[in-house]
């Protein structure tokens, strides 16, 4: 019943105003002021009686710290005149450091090459004991004031309570403390301290096996070429390995004994309580199996399997395990062996104790436990998929309570001990809260209300609704309508879409979860409509790999399933279809456009993957398995084979520098179009990456408006 009457609240849920200013293109890409303000960079003291919060403000900015111990407790400020009030004159800030807590009354920063702490109370500094002797610009600052870690160009530097060193090498190939695997599995760094921090764990990295990709430096005359390791889907891959270092010492750095295949993967890696053991997940290359393995800390060797998971078509690790606050014995994993994203607790020798959290609905973040260890605290979909809700789940007999109610997307602070809650929330009607929670849920203070930026703007109406697919499925729909809607008119429609793993379009929050863009376009007379097909994220392991072996199949009998509801709506102009996609949705597009001639009239695909044999090996042969394994997968796939197809006015796009869907793509289907006799048009960026950022976004998206506009 709960479903239903989200559907139905959703598909009445409109965003409507009737004032008068209309977005221009650079509002709509770069508008920030258009969008919801909100508090920056919240921070917890430690001891969670007090939050910090920076503040931007004409005259400059400030670090805020507020005391919520108390009814209206106090507030201290902190600027950068504070600051440098007490620093030397050949030391002095330019600009305010962020606010890294080592206490509630002290934080840590870095001037020039020497670590201090400021104390918001008495006003004063104190020298740390670490430098910055190699010149970092982004260290890791340990939690307690002891020191850092960070990267740097050649590997990575440290320093302890004083000792410091650089680990590095010279070889071209080797690459040490960076992120690995393409950061798949989670992986979004190469550097792991120890919860006391005098020991770090660290990936090193062999590539010179991989093959060498040109990207061009167009700028310089003659053009020179940068070149980077690209692992193809079938070729060789890396080799990785964990190294540990004893940061009090001059030691060398040992190496985790891990065995067997040199391709496989190694992710998820932690630290136990004790700092014994290292606990690393191996993945096999063929990404169907996976082993949790323990490791001797101090020695690298290898000691026991804890479990193992398998799946025919794969298994994706991707958080590390949470080791229990109050039981070092015990850890809780992430799993979707049930075929949702859950917790389950272990001991350290790899005994389930028990699952923590089921159901049909996936856990997206872990909170943190209360100080007497009965209560978990997560954020999931339990609600709804649109929706993402704090629970306090029981650990002993697993009641979960809903602690925010209000619909919408809540994302979640918590100090240490989850006593208390900042709750920074959105919806469709709402453009932003945040509130104060204690750990009942129960609401202690509204910290801020966003105002509606734009009020003073036309809209078009917005609508969220829900499909039934053709396997059965509910899609989650969202649709945008022109400004000034007449029913019995028709208009033209644009689908925008992604329809890939790891991404979810349509959720319950400001403007959809869309951006700003589709008003615009609403605002041109133009419908924009967007549904989460099958290998979308966040429904489910059975809904995100539907894909496997074959991708864009599913996805497109999906996005056919929203284009029938819109031919059905009579302010619909069936025969005026357009649709874009960038990166999967640029795949997507190019895939609708000739695998289903006919259905749009004209599309605009950007950083497309054409062939995944020439895409990366660890997201590739996760969903395709190897070019070797199923030829006729990539063959069906391989969107050189469907240009003669072609049936209406295709737009590609593609940055000169892209490292992650390389340019190779879409140059190779223009020349397949060339030879086919099949005409499109075409555009790079010649130097950008991936994504089209700053300024020069505005360009992007005033090319793609105007294709629309021009040819729809």
């Amino acid at each position: 019943m709960r479903r239903i009457l989200i559907g139905l609240l959703l598909a009445s849920s409109l965003l409507g105003f009737s004032q008068d200013k209309l977005l221009t293109i650079q509002d709509a890409i770069r508008g920030f002021q258009l969008y919801p303000k909100g508090l920056y960079d919240v921070q917890w003291l430690p001891g969670g009686q007090w939050f910090s919060q920076l503040t931007i403000s004409e005259s400059g900015q400030t670090i805020e710290v507020q005391e919520i111990s108390v009814t209206k407790g106090r507030n201290i400020s902190v600027s950068l005149d504070d600051i440098n009030a007490s620093l030397a004159e050949d030391t002095k800030l330019k600009s305010l450091p962020r606010a890294n807590w080592i206490s509630d009354k002290e934080f840590q920063f870095m001037s020039n090459s020497q670590g201090y702490a400021y104390h918001i109370e008495k006003k004063s500094i104190r020298l740390l004991t670490y430098k910055n002797t190699f010149n970092v610009n982004t260290p890791q600052l340990f939690s307690d004031g002891t020191g850092y870690v960070a990267e740097t160009e050649k590997g990575l530097a440290f320093d302890f309570n004083g000792n410091s060193a650089e680990i590095k090498s010279d070889i071209d190939g080797i690459v040490i403390g960076k992120t690995v695997h393409r950061s798949e599995f989670g992986i979004s760094g190469g550097l792991f301290p120890s919860p006391s921090h005098a020991l770090l764990a660290y990936y090193e990295m062999d590539e010179r096996m991989v093959t060498q990709y040109p990207l061009y430096k167009l700028a310089d005359t003659p053009a020179t070429t940068n070149m980077i390791r690209y692992p193809t889907a079938g070729a060789k891959s890396h080799h990785v390995h964990v190294k540990i270092k004893d940061l009090r010492n001059v030691s060398d750095a040992i190496t985790i004994k891990t065995t067997g295949d040199p391709e496989q993967y190694l992710t998820n890696v932690s630290w136990s309580a004790d700092e014994k053991y290292v606990l690393i997940a191996l993945v096999n290359r063929a990404q169907n199996h996976m082993w949790l393995n323990k490791y001797d800390a101090k020695s690298g060797a290898f000691i026991k399997t804890l479990f193992e998971e398998t799946n025919e078509r794969y298994v994706e690790p991707e958080h590390a395990a949470i080791f229990l606050p109050n039981d070092p014995s015990k850890f809780i994993w992430w799993s979707e062996r049930d075929g949702y994203n859950h917790l389950y607790l272990y001991d350290i020798e790899g005994k389930l104790i028990k699952q923590l959290t089921k159901g049909e609905w996936i856990v997206t973040e872990y909170v943190g436990m209360s100080s007497d260890a009965k209560k978990l605290y997560i954020v999931g979909t339990k609600d709804s998929p649109l929706e993402r809700h704090l629970y306090a789940v029981n650990m002993k007999n697993g009641k979960m309570d809903n602690l925010t109610q209000t619909p919408g997307v809540h994302n979640i602070t918590a100090n240490s001990n989850c006593s208390l809650f900042i709750d920074d929330f959105s919806s469709t009607s709402v453009p932003k809260q945040i509130r104060l929670l204690d750990g009942s849920g129960n609401l202690k203070e509204i910290i801020y209300t966003a105002e509606n930026p734009l009020k003073d703007y036309k809209l078009g109406a917005m609508e969220l609704g829900i499909l039934k697919g053709n396997s059965g499925e509910d899609l989650y729909y969202r649709v945008f309508k022109p400004i000034n809607f007449d029913s019995t008119k028709k208009y033209p429609a644009v689908v925008y879409l992604y329809n890939g793993p790891h991404l979810q379009l349509i959720t319950n929050k400001w403007l959809g979860g869309a951006n700003l863009w589709f008003q615009y376009m609403a605002q041109k007379g133009y419908v924009v409509f967007s549904i989460d097909g099958r290998g979308s994220a966040d429904r489910g392991f059975a809904f995100e790999s539907a894909i496997h072996r074959n991708c864009g199949e599913k996805e497109m009998e999906d996005q056919l399933t929203g284009v029938e509801w819109l031919k059905k709506q009579s302010w619909v102009d069936g025969d005026r279809l357009g649709i874009h996609g960038w990166s999967y949705g640029g795949f997507m597009t190019t895939s609708m456009m000739t695998r289903h001639p006919g259905v749009f009239k004209v599309g605009v695909a950007g950083g497309p993957v054409i062939d995944w044999s020439l895409y990366e090996i660890m997201y590739t042969e996760r969903y395709m398995d190897t070019p070797q394994e199923n030829p006729e997968g990539y063959a069906a796939t391989n969107l050189k084979n469907h240009v003669k197809n072609l049936n209406g006015k295709l737009l590609m796009i593609h940055g000169g520098q892209d490292d992650v869907v390389v340019w190779q793509h879409s140059l190779q289907y223009l020349e397949t179009a060339i030879k086919e006799g099949v005409q499109l048009d075409y555009f790079v960026y010649p130097h950008h990456p991936h994504n089209v950022g700053g300024k020069d976004r505005v360009h992007l998206y005033e090319k793609v408006s105007n294709y629309f506009f021009d040819n729809l």
